[in-house]
């Protein structure tokens, strides 16, 4: 089981609206800046010593969570952004629990196109790892959507995600708003990746377009760093903890960077600053030779 956390749980059912309270996101500094960490794509394996092409996703994982130790002091709460399995089996949802515990913060996840959602649900709920979608702090929301679609690369928000968006907005149109979705809502420039984006991203940002407080949309799926504004929205992706995917690339392609995750601090005003963090260079390095997985 997770430590006990600071924030107290309302629930939200995967895939559904739901009109239960936020759970409440306290910032720990005293200036009221919101600190979270975002972990992603860890495709994990029942075996421990499981390898996508070419590193034992489980032991990189190991080394980013050893690595977020050191940098968890004041973290209010941690998001994982889908892929977390590669194989489906509970084991590998078990050890990505087993993980997670020895963090301070609590967990909040929402699932991948790898994932199954429900064998995930079941196993992250076993664990004491919390299924609520909408942290509301002072000054910030944070909200988890599910892009997935059964069977499918590609992502795209259902109705029922899309009215629990056009709630929170309702509800609270002064609060500054981070939307978590595992799939890209925008094109990060690699051509055989940006096939698999988030296919209604169109009705994403429409409504963050009318919101008028800060917008930020961070995602998984892409394997890599990314950071860019349009249209008033911020757009941010994370590396993965095991393989990552070469930016700007036309066909599919390795990156030499090394395993990492990003920190967020989200502040009162609607600023956001961020960082990726890396395992050192060649930390873990995968089969250049792959051609895709």
């Amino acid at each position: 089981m997770l430590p006990t956390p600071r924030i107290q749980h309302g629930q939200t059912g995967l895939n559904k609206a739901t009109t239960a309270p936020p759970v409440t996101l306290s910032a720990r500094r005293p200036d009221g800046v919101v600190e979270l960490m975002q972990i992603t794509d860890t495709h994990l394996f029942s075996d421990p010593d499981g390898e996508l092409l070419g590193i034992a996703t489980w032991h990189s994982s190991r080394a980013v969570v050893d690595a977020m130790k050191e940098e968890q002091a004041g973290c209010d709460a941690i998001l994982a952004t889908g892929d977390l399995s590669q194989d489906h089996s509970p084991e590998s949802y078990r050890h990505f629990a087993r993980l997670m515990a020895e963090l301070t913060p609590p967990v909040f996840w929402l699932p991948g196109n790898h994932d199954d959602a429900p064998v995930m649900q079941s196993e992250l709920d076993a664990a004491g790892i919390g299924t609520a979608k909408h942290l509301l702090g002072e000054h910030w929301q944070v909200l988890l959507l599910d892009s997935q679609l059964h069977g499918k690369a590609h992502g795209s928000l259902g109705e029922a995600q899309l009215a629990l968006l056009d709630q929170v907005l309702a509800r609270y149109p002064r609060h500054h708003l981070l939307v978590a979705v595992h799939h890209q809502a925008v094109p990060v420039g690699c051509a055989w990746l940006d096939q698999h984006n988030l296919r209604n991203a169109g009705e994403l940002q429409a409504r963050l377009g009318r919101h008028p407080a800060s917008r930020v949309v961070l995602c998984g799926h892409v394997h890599q760093g990314f950071d860019e504004v349009r249209d008033g929205i911020r757009y941010l992706a994370s590396p993965s903890t095991c393989i990552q995917f070469k930016p700007l690339s036309d066909e599919f392609a390795l990156d030499h960077t090394a395993p990492g995750w990003r920190a967020l601090s989200l502040y009162p005003d609607g600023r956001l600053s961020t960082r990726v963090w890396r395992l050192p260079p060649d930390s873990f390095v995968p089969d250049f030779s792959a051609r895709g997985y």
